[in-house]
């Protein structure tokens, strides 16, 4: 108990936004000090030690490591696959976090998609606590990202906030400190770049790995054409029918065919949730809008894709990647009002 006590004063507060993609740490007083990939490898050497490579540098290994290194990505969908893994990955944020110094035992406040079952939850927590937390509140992320892009959530109006990460995407309605409605889908990211890599393999006999198909979303990914508004870009791989590397060119107008159907999935739930939420919040998203966070916003012409097909405003918030984070951050700061809504 004493040690435990004066390992929580030497302690900064932290806020976690455990992403299937990337994760990101706030630390209480100076600001987000983690911003790493969601990925970890492991070298075996003996049964008593091996080599970690965590975040970016473990990321660099994909597709490219021997048999002797396992790379994984502990989190699937938003919620822990594999429970071992993400304590170790969870454990070095937190150290990292702290300058590396051993004892501590921060509070934390780590976020989950609205769609966790009560069993991911308590494994999201049991993973925090086995990392070094010495307390550990769990939010959820829709709530954390309404607050980091700076809605009034503790006002009598509704907010709408959707936030496309990598395994999910939330769409939630907040009023009053409370999700009114939410609901979670397994669309986001990493299914756009599925569908990328599996177009390229289908259209051009060509194989690429998830890293490349991410980097031609970025680029030149669009959930819709404009006039003037194609790009194109060459990309590497290798020819299904002879196994010889080769380039092809492809453009931005066969991206958005694509990734259609997912971006239409991602579309059909904002409308859902506008159609089961009570009059009197639907009336205000009319004047308040909607707002888009996460990294699946930056997606070009998605905004524009939204408005036409619902026809209220949408707002993309300066640093949308960053939202969840620095709204548990803000948490950090008002104690009663984390209470209120982690127990909500």
């Amino acid at each position: 108990m004493l040690f435990n006590f004066i390992a929580s004063r030497v302690s900064k507060d932290l806020a976690v936004d455990l992403g299937t993609a990337n994760s990101l740490v706030y630390c209480r007083g100076s600001g987000i000090v983690v911003d790493e990939p969601s990925v970890v490898a492991i070298r075996k050497r003996d049964k008593r030690s091996s080599e970690v490579w965590v975040g970016a540098d473990a990321k660099k290994m994909i597709g490219r490591v021997p048999e002797s290194i396992e790379v994984y990505r502990p989190l699937r969908d938003g919620v822990i696959a594999n429970f071992e893994i993400a304590s170790l990955m969870l454990k070095f944020f937190i150290q990292k976090a702290h300058g590396r110094k051993a004892f501590v035992r921060p509070r934390v406040i780590i976020s989950v998609p609205s769609g966790v079952t009560p069993v991911e939850r308590r494994a999201v927590r049991d993973a925090t606590l086995n990392a070094g937390a010495g307390e550990v509140f769990v939010v959820e992320e829709a709530m954390a990202a309404a607050m980091g892009a700076g809605l009034p959530v503790t006002e009598p109006m509704s907010n709408m906030i959707v936030d496309i990460g990598g395994g999910t995407t939330e769409v939630a309605i907040i009023s009053l400190t409370g999700v009114v409605y939410s609901n979670s889908i397994k669309v986001a990211g990493d299914k756009l770049d599925s569908d990328i890599l599996n177009f390229v393999r289908k259209n051009y006999s060509m194989l690429i790995g998830l890293s490349t198909a991410e980097q031609i979303k970025m680029l030149i990914g669009r959930a819709f054409i404009q006039d003037d508004d194609e790009e194109e870009i060459d990309i590497k791989g290798r020819d299904l029918m002879d196994g010889i590397p080769k380039t092809i060119t492809i453009n931005s107008g066969e991206i958005a065919i694509a990734i259609m159907d997912s971006v239409n999935t991602i579309v059909d739930n904002v409308k859902s949730a506008l159609e089961q939420c009570p009059p009197e919040l639907a009336a205000d998203i009319i004047d308040t809008g909607i707002v888009l966070t996460g990294g699946g916003s930056l997606l070009r012409n998605l905004d524009l894709r939204i408005r036409q097909e619902i026809g209220v405003p949408v707002v993309v918030p300066d640093d949308p990647l960053t939202t969840v984070v620095r709204g548990a951050g803000m948490m950090l700061e008002d104690i009663e009002l984390l209470k209120e809504i982690s127990n909500s």
